[in-house]
Order: C-alpha cells, then sequence, then structure tokens
C-alpha cells in the first residue's frame, strides 16, 4: 500500500503526563529526630502542544504516526525536594491548521498565524507534599496528596492552505501550468483529468508586490456533495483573498464550453457555501491552441454580459500571452486587500472555555447502582479532583477528604437532601467512582476534626496553647497575690522565676 506524500486530514491522539505525586516525610537530624514534615511536591506532567510551522506543508507526520505521549512529572522527596516536571511535547503543524474534538466535534483552536500554538492536552498537576499541607490545626501530616493524571484527548487536524489567490477549475483546465508559469514553482503537469491530486502553492512576484496562489485540484460537478476529489480540497479555498477560474478553451471532452464550464464551477462554490465576499477573476487559457483565441473571444463577451464585473484575462501559460497582465492585476488586487485588512481590527475564533469552578461547584442525585440498590452520587470538578488526589491506603488523607467535603458543603446538602447515616455515595469522575458509606461529622463530634492530622509524637516537643495559658494565668494570679499581701511590687520576680523552674522542670506540666 502505497503512504501518500500529501495529507491534509488525520486524527491525532494526544496524552499529557500524569503529576508526581506528593512525599510524606519527616525531618531528622542529630539531637532532632522529629524535626517536622518536609516532604517536597510533585512535578508537574507534561503537556502536547501544537505549534505552527511555516515550513510545513502536510499533516503526514500524523497520518503515520498518530498516537503522542509527554512523559511524567517525577515523585517529591524527603528534606524538601520537589519533583522535576515533566517534558512538554511541541508538535508542529502546518499554518492554517484547524484542530477539533474528534469526539464532539467543538473547534478548538485555528492556527491561522505563523506563531499560533494551542496546548491539546494538559499535564496533570503534581500532589502536594506534607510539608505544603501542614498548618497551626496540623503541625505533622502523615500523608501527601497524590498526582493527577495527565489530561488524554483525541483531536482531529484539518489543514486549509494559505494563500491569497485560489485557482480553481476543471481538471486539465491548466491551473498547475498556469502556476509554473507565473512562479517558480514546478508541479507535475500532464494531458490527462485529476493530474493535480494535493494543492499546489506558487510564489508570484510582481512589481513590488509578493503573494502566493494556490491550485485547488479536482473539481467537478458535484464536487461539494462529494463527488470527485473537490470536496476533500474546497476547503483550502476558505482563506483564500481572490479566486481565479480557469478556464479551458481547447477541451476535447464533447458537451464541454466556457461558459459551461464556469457557470458549473461557481455553482460549486456557492453550494459549498461562505465563498460570496471573495472578488473573482476570469482566465481563459489555452489561447494559443487553433481555434482556442475565436472561442476565448467567443466567451468573454458572454461571460462579460453574466458577470460584468469580472475582470477576464485572455492567457497563454505554453507562449505566455497575458500572463504578465493576470500576475499585475491580481497583484493590485492582494495590496488592496492588505491594506484593508491591516486598516480593519483582527477578526478571530475567539475560544472561551468555562472557568473549572464556574457555576455550581458540585451536583448530587440519588441513582441506581445497578445491583438494586440506591447510591447518591456527587458530581463537581473540585470534588472529583480531590477524590483523584487522595491516597485511600491512609486512613489520614481519607480524613483530610472529607474534611475539604465539609467545607465545601458535601456532607450538609446530603443531609438537606435526606441521606441517613450508612447510605452509599459515590463521589470520583469516570464510571468507577469510590463508592463511601456516608459517615456525617456533625455525628461524630466536632472535638475531633481540629486534631485530625497532627502527630502525637511532636506533643512532647513545646507546651500546647492551652498549658501555656495556664502557666501565664498562674504567674499572674501568684503576683496579684504577692502584691496584695505585701504592698510592694519588688519579689514578683523571684515568684516569676519559681514558676519558670517548676514548669521547667516538668512539675505540673505537659505529659
Amino acid at each position: 500500500m502505497a503512504i501518500p506524500s500529501f495529507v491534509d486530514r488525520a486524527t491525532l491522539q494526544a496524552s499529557a503526563g500524569n503529576g508526581g505525586h506528593g512525599c510524606s516525610s519527616v525531618h531528622r537530624e542529630k539531637f532532632k529526630p522529629l524535626g517536622g514534615p518536609d516532604g517536597g511536591n510533585g512535578g508537574t506532567g507534561g503537556s502536547v502542544i501544537l505549534r505552527v510551522d511555516p515550513g510545513l506543508t502536510t499533516l503526514i507526520d500524523y497520518h503515520r504516526q498518530s498516537q503522542r505521549k509527554a512523559t511524567n512529572g517525577k515523585p517529591g522527596e524527603g528534606d524538601f525536594k520537589f519533583g522535576a516536571n515533566g517534558e512538554d511535547i511541541v508538535l508542529s503543524v502546518p499554518q492554517g491548521t484547524q484542530v477539533s474534538d474528534a469526539d464532539t466535534g467543538e473547534l478548538l483552536a485555528d492556527l491561522a498565524d505563523p506563531d499560533a500554538e494551542v496546548v491539546i492536552a494538559q499535564g496533570g498537576r503534581g500532589g502536594l507534599g506534607n510539608a505544603a499541607l501542614a498548618s497551626a490545626a496540623r503541625k505533622a501530616p502523615g500523608f501527601a496528596l497524590l498526582g493527577e493524571e495527565g489530561e488524554q484527548r483525541k483531536v482531529l487536524l484539518e489543514l486549509k492552505v494559505v494563500a491569497d489567490v485560489a485557482l480553481v477549475g476543471f481538471p486539465s483546465a491548466g491551473k498547475s501550468s498556469l502556476i509554473a508559469a507565473i512562479s517558480r514553482a514546478r508541479p507535475k503537469i500532464a494531458d490527462y483529468p485529476f493530474t493535480t491530486l494535493i494543492p499546489n502553492l506558487g510564489v508570484v512576484v510582481a512589481g513590488e508586490t509578493t503573494f502566493t496562489v494556490a491550485d485547488v485540484p479536482g473539481l467537478i460537478e458535484g464536487a461539494s456533495e462529494g463527488r470527485g476529489l473537490g470536496h476533500d480540497f474546497l476547503r483550502h479555498i476558505e482563506r483564500c483573498w481572490a479566486i481565479v477560474h480557469v478556464i479551458d478553451c481547447a477541451t476535447y471532452e464533447p458537451g464541454r464550453d466556457p461558459l459551461t464550464d464556469l457557470t458549473v464551477i461557481e455553482s460549486e462554490l456557492e453550494a459549498y457555501g461562505g465563498l460570496e465576499d471573495r472578488p473573482r477573476l476570469v482566465a481563459l487559457n489555452k489561447i494559443d491552441v487553433p481555434d482556442g483565441a475565436q472561442i476565448a473571444q467567443i466567451a468573454t463577451d458572454e461571460i462579460a454580459a453574466q458577470h460584468p464585473d469580472w475582470p477576464i484575462f485572455r492567457v497563454s501559460t505554453k507562449s505566455g500571452e497575458g500572463l504578465q497582465g493576470l500576475a499585475y492585476a491580481l497583484a493590485a488586487l492582494v495590496a488592496e486587500r492588505r491594506v484593508e485588512v491591516a486598516a480593519a481590527p483582527v477578526q478571530r475564533i475567539i475560544l472561551r472555555p468555562k472557568p473549572q469552578d464556574e457555576g455550581e461547584q458540585f451536583t448530587i442525585k440519588r441513582i441506581g447502582d445497578g445491583e438494586g440498590g440506591l447510591v447518591w452520587r456527587v458530581k463537581g470538578t473540585k470534588t472529583d479532583r480531590w477524590v483523584a488526589q487522595t491516597d485511600f491506603r491512609n486512613d489520614e488523607a481519607v480524613g483530610y477528604l472529607a474534611d475539604r467535603l465539609n467545607r465545601l458543603g458535601v456532607e450538609a446538602a446530603l443531609l438537606q437532601l435526606g441521606a441517613q447515616t450508612g447510605d452509599a455515595v459515590a463521589i470520583g469522575a469516570g464510571t468507577n467512582p469510590v463508592v463511601f458509606d456516608f459517615a456525617p461529622q456533625v455525628e461524630t463530634g466536632a472535638e475531633f476534626l481540629t486534631r485530625r492530622g497532627e502527630d502525637a509524637r511532636l506533643e512532647h516537643q513545646r507546651p500546647s496553647i492551652a498549658r501555656r495559658r495556664e502557666r501565664d494565668a498562674e504567674y499572674h494570679a501568684g503576683r496579684d497575690e504577692l502584691m496584695e499581701g505585701t504592698g510592694r511590687d519588688g519579689d514578683w520576680r523571684q515568684v516569676y522565676r519559681d514558676l519558670n523552674s517548676r514548669w521547667d522542670d516538668g512539675e505540673d506540666g505537659d505529659e
């Protein structure tokens, strides 16, 4: 099977890298075996990025290799060492590539500018280490968060050739010959239909104006409905500023004439739609052939009668007659259009993705579990992400997740909807969420919530806030009693020294 040399449509499966897991670690050094949490964060996974390369003209690379994957982020380590980020994959595409979601058809990006780029698969965020999770209420977390999975997306790449002028016409009308005659392009040329199977591009210099010309191959009657090759290449006309009808005035096929060919091709352009505002020019080709000049003269009068605003040129790609006038007319048209485009505000396709936390943060529905029972299904961007970050082998991490869900209002919402203790609650993205037994914290006692995440091994390191307050209160009471009994304030310092000595020796202190 022959591998095509030109591909203007390809499907790409992009997989971003996963984020690295956070690290749970306690700092240890001589005389200080429990110096506090020092676990570092995991690295962010690499993303998949599409970037325009003006030197490319085909999507053949993605026809040969349709799957690309970025690297994962590295996990964090102790001693506050963060994991390295995964490397992004930058994929080069031709200018004029449109990127759509292959499943929904949603347009993701239109890479029409020479320096355009877009992230099509975002790398997963790295998990936080226990050093980042520490707080006044959670001094030494014994857990860390897991890294998030990278985004996976299947996209459709469609190339729309970026050129100033498009040449349209029946096969063998002389489009490729015209490009070769007015530019340095050397397309394949022969005297049979469908010689050109790919859009040819040529650069034309006329006076001080340089512009590009594209040959759109394979247009026949019914092309807009999928007949022939024109259906695949009509989209390449969309980015062109002007359209040139190349008419064969010396065709050997029966039943064809210049006016009929022009009418058929124009009907296909109208049926495709979106090209009504493009200015048209007509190039009556092959006037060097016997009777060709006479047919061109007759056709000029007929076309001018139907389309008086369309400039008409009688040309010969073999002898070069009329080509200079056509080239300079196109140059003037392109120069005028460039001035208009420069003066007008740039019209671009604006893609505005919704923020992740816009609107409701979560939704709750009671659905069947497939086994005859019912389950409360919780869905939301935050809740799904938090579940994915949780290491369910660690009870403390599960408790931290419960705290987060409670602060978000999930438990209150479940209670308001009538959830009972022991009901099944499913949270998480995809078709395999994590299922919990509902146990509202309001029933377990609020006194336990502030202790979750604290390490009892660190309690002897320093007195608690409550004990320090108790010591200060005792000191002030002793001082006031001494001053009231003696009327002097000279001995209160001794009271302070006695209290400090007793507390430092452990008497009535923390256990």
